[in-house]
């Protein structure tokens, strides 16, 4: 059967779109590459959330496709995902080597438009059309990752978004909310256990909003709470984490959540974007400063010691110097342990784009040179106090550093390498913290206690 190679670009959505592709492809027949050059067809699936991850997909093709004409007239070059959807037919006149460009709700007609392809019925396909029940189309999964077992899993519960931030392509490529129902979600999550899964994190563009017009609340709980009791349920799942939530979607039921539901990992990653209420209301976010804070402070209420992190754009039309000295205030105030931090990138088809009071790309710069060493003082401090504790950890595998060394994750969403053996992969540990790097622990094996063998 022909070799399959699949580069992602973008965020953990992209990458669980991945996932279910390989393991479809692989149900077929398909061999699974560990390169590009040992494949008979490369994919790339595609994030347009930001210029860069484009810009690098493309030029990748352009590559590929040299490459193809003087080595591998045969294969088969495809894009897959949000680039395809905004672009469509556009790539194909563009690239004309490529032979398959798929929408955001085509991932699971990719081996039958492969098998097309193979079989010469077909000579190039481009489909981007809405297909209504994609979101139930089935979900699959690898059950191992680079020859072993995995521990962790992504689980997708709706597709699309319907917030519509002025900066954000996500509502056009991905389309309107499309959501899973919970029997379909925890029968996913009852198959992975059975796998060896031990933690879950439910994927959505805003999964706080999930189902919120399909179903009621029931006992002062929203949908989405709801679902986080009927995945707590299962049984054999240790841990449960969920990305990526809005401000506006957490209320008082979701913080209450996490002092009473033992399954969710005390770790919350809210995406703030600016400290600028006056940003705030120009991307239409729909939440003041005073109100992320109060959220936060909530949250820390519940859970002290609680991992904090949060996605902060700088230079988007508009900001000022006055309007980016409030986003390094509130980056002081949330003391967030960690933050990924971009520059705006217009998005063609976004109000913001079309703003004539862009930021010069030079001041944008030096404005996340700036936010990032204010972020990462703080994060690193806040991992600095975490020498002398102990600290539950999920051991995932060998560290990607030094596979001699095994590396886990702390339910505060903090990664800690420790020495061990590989019977320690899938084991909840609980380790003392000898000393801290930048955004890494490292523990005493001599203070390793098995979580396991305590509840025996």
């Amino acid at each position: 059967m022909p070799t399959v190679f699949i580069k992602t670009y973008g965020c953990q959505m992209n990458e669980r779109d991945s996932e279910s592709v390989a393991a479809q492809l692989a149900a077929k027949g398909y061999v699974l590459a560990a390169s590009e050059r040992e494949a008979d067809i490369v994919l790339l699936n595609t994030c347009s959330v930001r210029d860069a991850a484009e810009q690098k997909a493309f030029n990748k093709m352009k590559t590929l496709m040299h490459e193809a004409r003087r080595q591998h007239p045969s294969r088969i070059l495809g894009f897959l995902g949000c680039m395809a959807q905004a672009r469509g037919q556009a790539l194909i006149d563009r690239l004309p080597d490529v032979d398959l460009v798929l929408g955001t709700q085509k991932f699971h007609r990719v081996g039958e438009c492969l098998d097309d392809l193979l079989a010469g019925r077909r000579d190039q396909i481009c489909d981007i059309a809405e297909e209504p029940g994609s979101e139930a189309a089935p979900s699959m999964h690898l059950t191992g990752r680079n020859g072993s077992p995995a521990v962790t899993a992504f689980v997708s519960i709706m597709q699309g978004c319907n917030q519509r931030c002025t900066f954000c392509i996500v509502p056009a490529t991905r389309g309107p909310e499309r959501n899973r129902t919970i029997p379909d979600i925890v029968d996913e999550c009852r198959r992975l256990v059975t796998h060896g899964i031990r933690e879950v994190t439910l994927l959505g563009q805003i999964v706080t909003s999930y189902a919120r017009r399909e179903m009621t609340e029931r006992n002062g709980c929203s949908p989405f709470v709801q679902l986080l009791e009927a995945v707590h349920e299962v049984e054999g799942l240790e841990r449960i984490r969920f990305t990526a939530p809005h401000p506006k979607g957490y209320g008082d039921d979701l913080v209450e959540a996490y002092g009473r539901l033992s399954k969710l990992c005390e770790h919350a990653h809210i995406p703030v974007q600016s400290g600028s209420n006056r940003i705030l209301k120009l991307m239409h976010r729909g939440y003041t400063i005073d109100r992320f804070l109060g959220l936060i402070e909530k949250l820390r209420r519940i859970r002290p010691n609680i991992g904090i992190s949060t996605d902060l754009i700088v230079g988007f039309p508009g900001e000022t110097e006055a309007d980016f000295e409030e986003s390094l205030a509130l980056a002081k105030a949330a003391k967030f342990d960690n933050a990924f931090m971009y520059k705006y990138s217009p998005r063609q088809g976004t109000p913001a784009a079309d703003r004539t009071d862009q930021v010069p790309q030079p001041l944008k710069e030096e404005r996340l040179a700036r936010l990032l060493q204010t972020v990462n003082e703080i994060a690193q401090q806040k991992y600095q106090n975490l020498v002398g504790q102990r600290l539950q950890i999920l051991v995932e595998g060998p560290s990607r550093r030094n596979p001699a060394r095994l590396e886990g994750r702390t339910r505060c969403n903090k990664i800690m390498v420790i020495e061990g053996h590989e019977d320690c992969r899938g084991r909840l540990l609980d380790a003392q913290v000898i000393r801290a790097g930048s955004f890494t622990l490292y523990g005493d094996p001599r203070s390793i206690h098995l979580e396991d063998d305590r509840k025996t």
